[in-house]
């Protein structure tokens, strides 16, 4: 792998990676400004940088594909100036490493980084295609709008994470010719899961007492379209059945949450965790009840796909989330979880007393098999290999 690392001012490439067998069909280049760090913890990471390391193991690993990696190693915070150095480095350099490499497709993790893409179609002769994730296209930012036309212009495919991210593209200027929807996933392995161990193990860990009560969890950045702060102002005093809040991660959001948690009338049942390790994050997802995402619609801000949904499920916690942009892609009622309006506290409450009373156990299974058969990397990564297949094809007929 070729690792831009923060520090680095040059770029060096081994030899080409030439496909050597029969199969070999497709020689891509995958750029990510999103990587995390060799020694990070993977739990606790960004989406989209998971997103970024999962499909790019998934795509290293198809013996039909021959897969040239560019990407800045990176943590979550901080990446700004990093970012634009990246940028710059790649802005010059990426027309050599596409004819080094004998590249047929340059694939972009981001709107961010595909942000080159008008400054390099002069000087690339092969289809650059683009995976949005939300925010990244709808950033409120004048500048960033005015130019995000102009990306759509010059890429050759973008791939939308939802069918919501995809009406925010096509909104932009998309042409719908060039667009695609193909969801995130996870790579899904065996593990032991023991309930009963994991409840235990979070008890201890927070000094709770989970006798007779629900566990309800959370995990995200806590910002105001997550809806953390409406969900225990409005949703958390209507329930009838006893919970605890498990709520892990930090933000924008997390002084006014543990104001609200003050002034809540069971304030030892709202856990803020903040970040947490590996360990303690995946006992939370094998020990609750229920998952929630209460999100909030916030003008120019959007939930692209939610790949804590697969993750829950993932640990057979069935999901209740608002019926809003990404969301409503991820979560099938019935099968994974239930949608419910945004901003409809009693409804909310209601789906999750409901839930916790009866059939419980039933969709924990069915949530868990749902995402197994229909969001593994294996799977997704074969129609992401289709839809790049099909834009080269289109490419060399022109």
């Amino acid at each position: 792998m070729c690792v831009l690392r923060s520090q680095s001012h040059s770029l060096s490439f081994p030899p080409a990676a030439i496909p050597s067998g029969p199969q070999a069909t497709l020689n891509l280049i995958y750029i990510s400004h999103l990587h995390p760090p060799s020694d990070a913890n993977i739990k606790n990471i960004g989406g989209m940088q998971t997103v970024s390391l999962q499909l790019l193991d998934a795509l290293q690993r198809r013996s039909d594909l021959s897969v040239f990696p560019l990407v800045l190693e990176s943590p979550w915070r901080g990446t700004e100036m990093r970012t634009l150095g990246f940028l710059l480095r790649l802005l010059g350099t990426l027309p050599k490493v596409i004819a080094h490499q004998q590249a047929d497709v340059v694939l972009f993790s981001s709107m961010v980084t595909a942000a080159l893409a008008p400054l390099l179609s002069s000087r690339v002769a092969v289809p650059m295609v683009a995976i949005n994730h939300g925010q990244d296209v709808t950033l409120p930012t004048k500048l960033y709008q005015h130019w995000v036309p102009k990306v759509f212009h010059h890429l050759q495919g973008v791939i939308s994470v939802s069918t919501a991210t995809q009406a925010a593209s096509l909104q932009r200027g998309l042409n719908s010719s060039k667009s695609f929807v193909l969801p995130n996933a996870l790579d899904i392995q065996p593990r032991p899961y023991q309930k009963s161990l994991s409840r235990a193990f979070i008890e201890q860990q927070f000094k709770l007492d989970l006798t007779g009560k629900h566990l309800l969890l959370s995990v995200g950045r806590q910002v105001k379209r997550k809806g953390h702060a409406w969900f225990l102002q409005e949703v958390l005093p209507r329930l009838k059945q006893p919970v605890v809040y498990l709520l892990i991660g930090t933000g924008k959001e997390t002084s006014r949450l543990q104001w609200l948690k003050e002034q809540a009338a069971n304030p030892d049942h709202i856990v803020l965790a903040g970040k947490t390790s590996d360990q303690i994050l995946q006992h939370a997802y094998d020990a609750s009840d229920l998952f929630v995402m209460p999100n909030i619609p916030v003008a120019g801000d959007m939930e692209g796909f939610g790949v804590v949904i697969l993750e829950a499920n993932e640990a057979r916690t069935p999901v209740i989330a608002s019926d809003l942009e990404g969301l409503q892609d991820v979560v099938q009622n019935g099968l994974n979880g239930f949608k419910v309006p945004p901003l409809n506290a009693s409804q909310f409450a209601k789906t999750i007393d409901d839930l916790l009373e009866s059939h419980l156990a039933s969709m924990a299974t069915s949530a868990y098999e749902w995402v197994r058969q229909h969001y593994h990397w294996s799977a997704v990564c074969e129609q992401y290999v289709e839809v790049l297949q099909m834009i080269r094809g289109s490419a060399e007929k022109l």
